[in-house]
């Protein structure tokens, strides 16, 4: 068993599911054109992600595990639609600013290959129920700090007037993931004991 606070910086910082592992960037870049949408995605994202793998974690072991192997994936997708499409209607009932901001990138949650990505990585690296838990939130944490760090520079550069052509709009969104992917590998190797 990982040290599991280590596990909880890791995937936070130098393993950070979207600037090291490059995954999620399509509503990380849709979504991330100002920081209270960036906020919203980011809070639905930690919801999503941890509850899956709080849930798919007991379905894998106790049922899939030992010969059912193959469906996981049917199961783990199954799972994952299913809390989008409570937190979606829990939006819209409670939060419909927040709801229709989301607009169409809400149930593509669903499809946020951060959201799979989680519940495939417990099984290949045979995480306990305690460390899928908390490489869930770390990693959900991660990719909020992302989307909105991004968000936030993004709202910074676009009044500036000064930024070529070619990088005005999405562009310059790619060099500066690159910036950022570059920053949080800068905390690999981090220990603390």
């Amino acid at each position: 068993m990982t040290n599991t606070f280590e596990l909880f910086i890791q995937s936070i910082l130098s393993n950070n599911i979207a600037l090291a592992f490059i995954l999620g960037m399509c509503p990380l870049i849709a979504i991330s054109t100002n920081v209270k949408n960036a906020k919203g995605m980011g809070i639905a994202v930690i919801f999503v992600v941890t509850l899956t793998a709080i849930i798919n974690w007991p379905i894998y072991q106790l049922l899939l595990h030992y010969g059912a192997e193959r469906i996981a994936l049917i199961v783990f997708i199954t799972t994952i639609a299913a809390t989008v499409q409570f937190l979606e209607m829990f939006l819209d009932r409670f939060f419909p600013k927040l709801y229709n901001a989301f607009g169409i990138f809400l149930p593509l949650i669903t499809v946020n290959c951060v959201v799979l990505a989680i519940s495939l990585f417990f099984v290949n690296r045979e995480y306990t129920f305690t460390e899928t838990t908390i490489y869930a939130f770390g990693s959900s944490i991660g990719w909020f700090i992302a989307i909105v760090l991004l968000a936030g520079i993004r709202q910074k550069i676009k009044y500036r007037s000064n930024l070529p052509k070619g990088l005005a709009g999405k562009g310059i969104v790619f060099f500066v993931l690159g910036i950022l992917a570059l920053a949080f590998i800068g905390f690999t190797g981090l220990s603390f004991f």
